[in-house]
């Protein structure tokens, strides 16, 4: 790859936090511009309830790379909003808090989805779709080297 190590600021590392926290300025941004009255985190939440049905809060704080204290706290103002439902099952012997999407919560996230969709295409409308799906995959295959790496106890 290179014989030199580079500067933080010239790394791939310091490219992917700083794009990620202009994503996530954007995203309050945005959902603050357009009334939106979930915030960036309980959309991303729902999203991931909606795609992995059934999910226990420790699955869904492990997804979303959050502690499973936040992911409480966006899971409790979820529910108050009726957005999502909460029922006991059992995993492995053990009780376990299963989170599931209402049709409220569909509805919701459809409408949010349309609402950024513009600026989202606008965003990435410079991109060619092939490059775009590369950079996609190499950003995947270094979060799963990673991954490889870290001890996740979340």
């Amino acid at each position: 790859m290179t014989d030199k190590i580079p500067h933080y600021t010239e790394s791939i590392f310091y490219e992917l936090k700083q794009t990620a926290r202009m994503l996530k300025f954007l995203a309050i941004q945005q959902f603050t511009q357009m009334n939106i009255d979930l915030t960036p985190e309980e959309c991303s939440a729902l999203d991931v309830i909606m795609c992995n049905p059934n999910l226990c809060q420790r699955d869904l704080a492990k997804l979303l790379l959050l502690d499973r204290a936040n992911t409480g706290r966006i899971l409790n103002k979820l529910e108050e909003k009726k957005l999502i439902k909460r029922a006991v099952d059992t995993k492995k012997n053990r009780l376990v808090k299963k989170v599931e999407i209402t049709k409220n919560g569909i509805k919701k996230l459809e409408s949010v989805s349309n609402k950024i969709l513009d600026k989202y295409n606008i965003i990435i409308e410079k991109i060619p779709q092939k490059e775009f799906d590369a950079v996609k995959l190499a950003i995947r295959e270094l979060r799963t080297n990673i991954e490889k790496h870290i001890e996740n106890k979340i």
